[in-house]
């Protein structure tokens, strides 16, 4: 399937918006047979058709797929109709979809053996009230992602829940023009995680008791590379004390139990008006990627990420850092909320921050060295000489049209 690139992409909606006037309901019920004829209404269904499942539980044994462009998969609501895949043979996704214009609502997964929803190479996405969970709590036999569309232009996620996640809650990777708002992130290792992507808003959402709330993060040695230009704000991040139970391996198991916000190696990055309370290692981390790469496209420092005005309380009081003990008295009994690294690329600001943020550095002076090699010290950054320009951050304001 062809790829849309932004200038393309609100232009192809409108042959998308309105169904055709030949599009079919079609509703499948639990009970027998489900998976056969859930699958088969997926297969079967034409541009503009949408597939209503009935309230109630569909048990499955096997992954589903969605292949078809303009389809709404629609539920009876993420609490009415579940499908669950306790009993699923296989080791994939609950569900995979690939088709453009694809619109996910108002329905629940459980339990599958790996990914909750993977969205691959689908553009203009729109996930709305969905809930992925994992009912036996965090485990690294878990599935690693919820909510998970990758390589697409145009994704909107909003109102969703997911929790249990041995990787990210809710992830998006190697796309573009992206929002992420109005969901609930919980007992994930990352609760959000925006990867390797650009233009991408995440707003309003709650991430609480996962390893880490949100995340920012760009890696090398991946197709799409170069991830920036993203607002983090008016989201609640608290409360993030879940031990790391990520496979051992993964990159997010370096992540530190009690990490708020973190931002590694990214551009253009702004965090503001968020509430961060009751986060045990820091509310906010600014840091460099840490491990050796053989990547040439690929910038490991944080460029341009801006600290607005955010609420914070009660955080950095049992960080999961070396030498913590050492470091809390050395700061008064707690660390400040934001922790910068200090490194930067030559010739660039890695860090703004507005003033009276309370703050700490590693003072690091060499990329993918530790804490052995710090040498802590209160945060000394400019205040931002420049508003973020917001525009054109988000996913298109078309996607909303589905959300009625």
């Amino acid at each position: 399937m062809a790829k849309l690139n932004a200038a393309c992409l609100a232009l192809s909606m409108t042959a998308f918006i309105a169904a055709p006037t030949w599009a079919e309901t079609i509703n499948v019920a639990a009970g027998e047979g489900a998976q056969e004829r859930l699958q088969e209404a997926l297969i079967l269904a034409e541009p503009g058709d949408e597939i209503v499942l009935q309230g109630g539980r569909f048990e499955l044994t096997d992954g589903l797929s969605l292949d078809v462009d303009s389809v709404t998969l629609r539920g009876a609501g993420m609490d009415q109709t579940v499908l669950d895949f306790t009993g699923q043979q296989g080791a994939g996704e609950g569900l995979l979809v690939t088709s453009d214009f694809v619109t996910l609502r108002d329905f629940a997964l459980e339990n599958p053996k790996g990914d909750g929803i993977k969205s691959k190479g689908a553009d203009a996405i729109v996930y709305h009230r969905i809930r992925v969970t994992w009912t036996n709590g965090p485990d690294q036999n878990n599935g690693a992602y919820g909510i998970y569309p990758v390589e697409s232009t145009g994704v909107l996620i909003d109102g969703t829940k997911v929790s249990g996640a041995s990787d990210a809650g809710i992830y998006v990777g190697q796309s573009f023009d992206i929002t992420v708002r109005n969901s609930i992130a919980e007992a994930n290792v990352a609760g959000i995680e925006i990867e390797n992507s650009r233009n991408a808003l995440v707003e309003n959402n709650i991430a609480t008791r996962n390893t880490g709330g949100i995340l920012i993060f760009d890696l090398p040695g991946l197709p799409v590379m170069g991830g920036g230009n993203v607002i983090v704000r008016s989201n609640l991040v608290v409360d993030n004390d879940t031990d790391n139970f990520a496979p051992p391996g993964n990159i997010v198991a370096g992540v530190r139990r009690g990490t708020g916000i973190m931002v590694m190696a990214n551009d253009n990055v702004l965090v503001e008006n968020n509430v961060l309370t009751d986060n045990d290692t820091a509310d906010i981390m600014v840091i460099a990627y840490t491990q050796p790469f053989d990547d040439d496209r690929y910038n490991p420092y944080p460029r341009e990420v801006t600290v607005g005005p955010n609420v914070y309380a009660r955080s950095g009081r049992n960080p999961q850092l070396d030498g913590a003990e050492m470091l809390m008295t050395a700061f008064g009994g707690s660390l400040p909320s934001v922790l910068w690294d200090g490194l930067s690329e030559d010739g660039t600001t890695a860090l703004y921050a507005v003033d009276g943020t309370a703050g700490w550095s590693l003072s690091l002076t060499e990329q993918g060295k530790g804490l052995g090699d710090a040498n802590p010290g209160p945060l000394v950054v400019d205040a931002p000489g420049k508003t973020f320009q917001a525009e054109g951050v988000g996913a298109p304001s078309e996607l909303e049209d589905r959300l009625g």
